[in-house]
């Protein structure tokens, strides 16, 4: 292993539900990982230059192995694919070590979670952690059908075992199908709980303004595509104050793309303002936020942003860099 990737070995590969594949990854021969907690993702270099993100699903305690349930799209652009593809036992695995976008709160009463297709991911492990943790928790759980539904039967076992938590099941194919009532999730809800949602971009909008009237602290969410198109109007004046540089912004490329052109390197990685890895100080100028990542308060105070994917809203921009 090395400090920027770690190089696992594919341990086991099955199939969690229709369409999507569960790698177990390990360290070659055995060994621990280092630590990750609730809403971890990690990097996953495809093929020969591509890299994506996928949520850990195992119970954080474990420290042998990560666990990726990976969903095969369907309009793959490489990633999924590949793993479905070109991934079986015992294949080597290139992984960056975890980062966490989407933490459980530490103080809340009771949790949550609400998972759309394969938002399940890191929601599972979510459940795993608060049962862990003795805190109530209850997860609703929404997709096609029972055969889509990745990782369905151990859910199942666990919470039937639970002490603290419940599991709710929608699947939008069955006769019987039960849309779930967010406002009345709410209602039922403690005031002080926490709400967790990673799913679709229509499930995610029901939950945006179901919560809208919460204190932003107690709702979370993670996104699996980008919720707004790349800034690349251009046209405005973008300095790299430590590199000296100057350089004019014409419509079509985004920050990273000037940056990046300019041979001043920066860590990239997602390039849709989904994964962080891309923040970059700012200076000086108002910056057009168009990333998932930074909260609203974040975005009001300018000092940072996602340069694979928000532009400038003035004439002049001065970046960190």
């Amino acid at each position: 292993m090395t400090d920027a990737w770690l190089e696992l070995e594919a341990h086991a590969v099955d199939t969690a539900a229709s369409g999507v594949r569960l790698l177990d990854l390990r360290v070659p021969g055995g060994g621990e990982l280092p630590a990750f907690a609730a809403g971890a993702h990690v990097d996953v270099v495809v093929g020969d230059a591509l890299v994506r993100q996928y949520s850990l699903c195992n119970d954080p305690r474990e420290r042998h192995r990560y666990l990726l349930a990976v969903a095969l799209a369907d309009a793959s652009r490489g990633g999924s694919r590949y793993l479905h593809e070109q991934v079986g036992r015992r294949a080597r695995v290139r992984v960056g070590k975890p980062r966490n976008l989407f933490p459980l709160a530490t103080v809340a009463s009771h949790s949550v979670l609400i998972a759309g297709g394969i938002g399940i991911t890191p929601l599972w492990a979510m459940a795993q952690s608060l049962e862990a943790a003795g805190r109530s928790w209850e997860l609703h759980y929404a997709a096609r059908s029972p055969e889509h539904a990745a990782l369905l039967e151990p859910i199942r076992r666990f919470a039937a075992e639970s002490r603290l938590g419940k599991l709710h099941c929608y699947f939008s194919r069955l006769p019987s199908a039960v849309r779930i009532d967010l406002p009345a999730l709410l209602r039922a809800a403690p005031a002080d709980a926490h709400f967790y949602c990673c799913a679709s971009p229509g499930l995610l909008a029901d939950f945006e303004t179901a919560t809208a009237s919460l204190p932003p602290s107690q709702v979370h969410l993670e996104r699996f595509e980008a919720s707004q198109q790349a800034a690349t109007e251009g046209r405005y004046e973008l300095v790299l104050a430590r590199s000296g540089l100057s350089i004019e912004m014409v419509p079509g490329q985004t920050v990273l793309d000037a940056v990046l052109a300019a041979g001043v390197a920066v860590r990239s990685t997602c390039r849709e303002g989904l994964c962080g890895d891309c923040e970059t100080g700012v200076l000086e100028g108002e910056p057009d936020h168009r990333d998932d990542v930074l909260s609203e308060q974040e975005h009001a105070a300018n000092t940072t942003m996602m340069i694979c994917c928000s532009g400038c809203k003035g004439s002049r921009l001065v970046l960190d860099l």
